[in-house]
């Protein structure tokens, strides 16, 4: 049974999505799709509030999948067949992976040689299910600066590169690319172009193509119409070809924040600490890895100066010592109590989670069109019993 609350008086911490956000992010991408001509989908690893798909199924959106858990909440949650590619599948798995996908993409050339016979025996036991098999190539194009996110660099896992093709093995009917992080579309033009330089000689023999992810269409300033014409291109030039994309970011992109409460005030070697009711290493983990620094509502501009600006860092309250994020400037000192909104933390943060020094995770609120405020999750100390054994 549904819950709702009010959110005056509602305890911090909590992540809020917002329905009327999520709907717009859909209609820009329903859109990008329809004038492109191509389909793109979603991808679980940046967001899987499950509760928030009767959105999505509205819109008819399909899922991509890395792992058996994503492709059965797609089978379950969306309704649908999922687009899969996992660096390593085992005789264990493949045959889940082939039951509940339409596509699945395999890492290597012997990935795919290993599994081939399992696929063709699926194939031929299911008339009204077939799988159509990839590969994933690797244009070895480097557009992103942060490494930790960069399939492409020297030394990557992840992909085939042209030179370890010296034929298409048979049975694989399309390409999977994925060489982007929250990236443009002048990004994509620079991978696309190096991807039909080393790759183009086996397009004909294809049925698709898919883009992988990174394309944050639905940022502000991001040039869709550009976009477009990319993708339009890539169909003229190569026509029969069916198109996918799979942003993970961009479905959810400044559709919800994490709400926080100001526990206490510390200074040390006269740097000043808020420490708040969440942590960056449990809540807000891509704060750490990527590094950045998010959004605070109510904190000024970072160019604020002045002897009446109040200047700080985040604190998380955990036990570890980089668990910190700053600095932030105030037009007024921070005190216990006080509320600090985190904005966009709806994409990578829930999938992200942990419960490292078992502290309190915080709940998930859903904001529908109509403004009720309903409980998605509240967590409780079972919720991090069950975890342990």
């Amino acid at each position: 049974m549904s819950k709702y609350v009010d959110l005056n008086g509602y305890p911090t911490p909590y992540y809020i999505v917002y329905e009327e956000r999520l709907r717009a992010n859909l209609d820009l991408i329903t859109q990008v799709a329809r004038d492109a001509g191509v389909k793109i989908i979603m991808a679980f690893k940046a967001n899987a509030l499950w509760r928030t798909f009767g959105v999505m199924r509205e819109y008819g959106v399909e899922s991509t999948a890395s792992s058996l858990n994503e492709m059965k909440l797609a089978n379950e949650e969306l309704g649908v067949l999922a687009h899969t590619y996992c660096p390593a599948y085992t005789p264990v798995t493949i045959g889940q992976y082939l039951a509940g996908s339409s596509h699945i993409t395999f890492n290597s050339i012997s990935q795919y040689l290993r599994f081939k016979d399992d696929v063709e025996r699926f194939n031929s036991h299911d008339g009204n299910h077939r799988v159509s098999c990839g590969l994933r190539v690797n244009p070895m194009c480097s557009v992103i600066s942060t490494d930790i996110y960069n399939p492409c660099c020297p030394g990557s896992r992840f992909g085939v590169t042209a030179d370890e093709i010296e034929d298409l093995p048979d049975g694989i009917e399309g390409f999977h690319f994925h060489a982007l992080c929250e990236s443009s579309s002048h990004d994509l033009e620079q991978v696309l172009e190096a991807f039909e330089q080393q790759f183009g000689r086996f397009l004909p023999r294809l049925k698709w193509v898919n883009m992988g992810g990174g394309h944050l269409m639905t940022r502000k300033g991001y040039d869709t119409a550009h976009l477009v014409g990319l993708l339009r291109g890539f169909k003229q030039r190569h026509p029969g070809i069916d198109v996918v994309l799979e942003p993970g970011s961009a479905f959810t992109w400044r559709t919800g924040d994490l709400i926080a409460s100001v526990v206490d005030v510390v200074e040390n070697s006269g740097i000043k600490t808020a420490i708040v009711d969440v942590s960056f290493a449990c809540h807000m983990p891509d704060c750490l890895e990527m590094p950045y620094k998010p959004t605070i509502t109510e904190a000024l501009g970072d160019d604020a100066s002045g002897e009446a600006v109040f200047t700080c860092r985040m604190g998380g309250n955990s036990c570890l010592s980089g668990d910190f994020v700053g600095d932030w400037n105030f037009a007024a000192p921070l005190k216990a109590g006080d509320r600090l909104t985190f904005e966009d933390m709806n994409h990578y943060t829930t999938v992200k989670t942990n419960m490292f020094n078992g502290i309190q995770h915080p709940s998930i609120l859903y904001v529908h069109c109509d403004g009720r405020v309903e409980v998605l999750r509240e967590f409780t100390y079972a919720d991090y019993k069950s975890r342990m054994s």
